[in-house]
């Protein structure tokens, strides 16, 4: 009987430690952070053109993303809300930061939906996208990106910088 006794303790002990767990919360708009940012090598002509560019996010109702299908008002091509992954691109030009091209939509992305649509729960990751950094008609060697996440309720996420970027290769 105190075999019993001690798997029923241990049975209900477990029970209230992943009963009691509790489950992390985040607020309703996005929320990102820099990670890093990498230099990739051409692997056929071992040119640098690309970077990667790693972005944290969390998100308390999981509404991140845009299926291929969503091109319906508020996310039409031509809206403000077609792309909910956002780049800013800026030259450092006599000693300050300059946006390149303010009204492209060049560095922008569509990130798909995280979770499945129907389901509302927190998230965090990152999100990781290749960006074109060799301009060769530019004659300035350093720039940064700015990058905004919009989630499907239309909520816009803090912004956040690369730090300088030298491209001296």
């Amino acid at each position: 009987m105190t075999k019993l006794r001690f798997i029923l303790f241990i049975l209900f002990g477990l029970i209230l430690i992943i009963g009691c767990r509790k489950e992390e919360e985040y607020p309703l708009e996005p929320v990102i952070t820099f990670e890093g940012f990498v230099f990739l090598q051409d692997s056929q002509t071992g040119e640098i053109n690309t970077g990667l560019l790693r972005i944290g996010y969390t998100d308390g109702d999981g509404d991140i993303g845009l299926d291929q299908g969503d091109t319906s008002f508020p996310y039409q091509k031509s809206g403000e809300y077609y792309y909910n992954f956002i780049i800013r691109y800026y030259e450092q030009q006599q000693g300050e930061f300059v946006e390149v091209n303010p009204d492209s939509s060049t560095f922008n992305a569509r990130i798909p939906p995280l979770i499945p649509k129907n389901q509302t729960e927190a998230i965090k990751g990152v999100i990781e996208d290749e960006v074109f950094i060799n301009n060769p008609l530019s004659d300035y060697d350093t720039i940064k990106f700015e990058v905004q996440l919009i989630d499907r309720a239309l909520n816009k996420s803090n912004v956040v910088s690369t730090p300088p970027i030298i491209l001296d290769f």
